[in-house]
């Protein structure tokens, strides 16, 4: 059985599932966009989607559920999706359990939260910390240790659920389990001496599929800067792990904005700053996927908010030039009918599954296997 990572259509919204080979799910992000009371709605249901998996599965829980951080677009709908460990009023039957629950540092740590959906899930984590169990917190470690001394907690004893960048997942090993994910941010910067952590809100990361040898890797870039970006490939490229900058499907950043890409949006294409043009152009292997979870993608420059055409011009243009795919989601497989994306991760690479009409029916076709593909470049 092939890995699968299925990206649903939710507007402007993130939520990516990971379906291991062995059974294992993974998913990253919830946002429910879905409105069966507004017929222009083209969003899926979300919440039916994923139940379905679990069902024909005989499952009730997912192994892990990471939240990349607490904007809307991301964790929409989640308090009245999944059973929740610290409060019976997020409890019941109907509702589905997280085994393991992936969060930023900055989740757990900040103050003042507005939004109630976002109090609940912070809680949530809060909980699960305290507790020690059911939870792995992406963070220097130091970060957290008066948070947990302020609860009567040593950092030492919490160490083994908190997971530096640069470091990988513990619990996942690419030659035994199919998959391993390497930790991109928070990450921290020394300036003038100091420690100064940095994306302290978002959680990026990188997996690499194995299956029968071939390795195939997912990049997901949650909502980063393109100063964040370069932030990630200048580190990743001084420690020499050009490697974990690969990628054959991306998840775009921030629901394709040229922000992701350069400050200048530019007239009618983004040009990214080097950095960035390295991650996307360097980097990104041959056929590689590149997915916009987002609206369809405008033809004029009405709205102000993402997705940007001059940035969706920039990525067909890496597409075109690697031979490889640029996706919309609420534009897959047609605008007026979107269905989730699935991408099959095997022996072949990584791949998207296209439904065709043949008469009445839907068959599926896939892409050719891949000839080969660019290994990343040094310098």
């Amino acid at each position: 059985m092939a890995h699968k990572i299925t990206v649903f259509p939710e507007g402007n919204a993130d939520s990516l599932l990971v379906e291991l080979h062995d059974g294992r799910k993974l998913l990253f992000d919830y946002a429910n966009r879905h409105d069966p009371e507004d017929e222009s709605n083209r969003c899926v249901d979300l919440a039916a989607a994923l139940k379905e998996r679990l069902v024909a599965a005989r499952r009730d829980a997912f192994d892990v559920v990471a939240f990349s951080h607490l904007d809307g677009d991301h964790i929409d709908g989640a308090t009245e999706f999944f059973h929740l460990r610290h409060d019976p009023r997020y409890q019941g039957q109907d509702r589905v359990k997280i085994e393991d629950l992936w969060v930023p540092a900055a989740l757990i740590l900040e103050e003042d939260l507005k939004v109630e959906e976002a109090k609940v899930l912070q809680a949530e984590a809060r909980y699960r910390l305290v507790q020690g169990r059911g939870i792995r917190v992406f963070s220097r470690p130091e970060l957290l240790r008066e948070w947990l001394r302020r609860r009567g907690i040593k950092l030492e004893d919490r160490e083994r659920i908190i997971t530096d960048a640069g470091g990988l997942v513990p619990g996942f090993r690419k030659e035994v389990d199919g998959v391993e994910f390497f930790v991109h941010s928070p990450f921290a910067l020394r300036q003038n001496g100091e420690l100064t952590d940095r994306n302290r809100d978002s959680l990026v990361m990188q997996a690499t599929f194995n299956y029968q040898g071939r390795e195939s890797r997912l990049f997901l870039s949650a909502d980063s800067t393109h100063q964040v970006l370069t932030d990630i490939v200048r580190i990743t490229r001084y420690h020499r792990n050009d490697d974990r900058l690969a990628w054959d499907v991306m998840k775009l950043p921030h629901h394709c904005s040229y922000l992701s890409l350069s400050d200048d949006k530019g007239k009618d294409v983004t040009q990214p700053v080097e950095d960035v043009k390295t991650l996307f152009e360097t980097f990104g292997q041959r056929r590689g996927i590149m997915v916009s979870t987002s609206k369809p993608i405008p033809s004029d420059d009405g709205d102000d908010q993402p997705p940007h055409r001059q940035a969706a011009n920039y990525y067909k243009g890496v597409a075109h030039a690697s031979d490889g795919e640029f996706v919309v989601t609420m534009q897959h497989p047609k605008p007026s009918r979107p269905e989730p994306l699935v991408i099959t991760v095997d022996g072949f690479g990584a791949r998207v599954e296209k439904a065709i009409a043949a008469g009445s029916s839907i068959v599926t076709s896939q892409n050719a296997p891949r000839a080969g593909r660019r290994s990343p470049r040094a310098g």
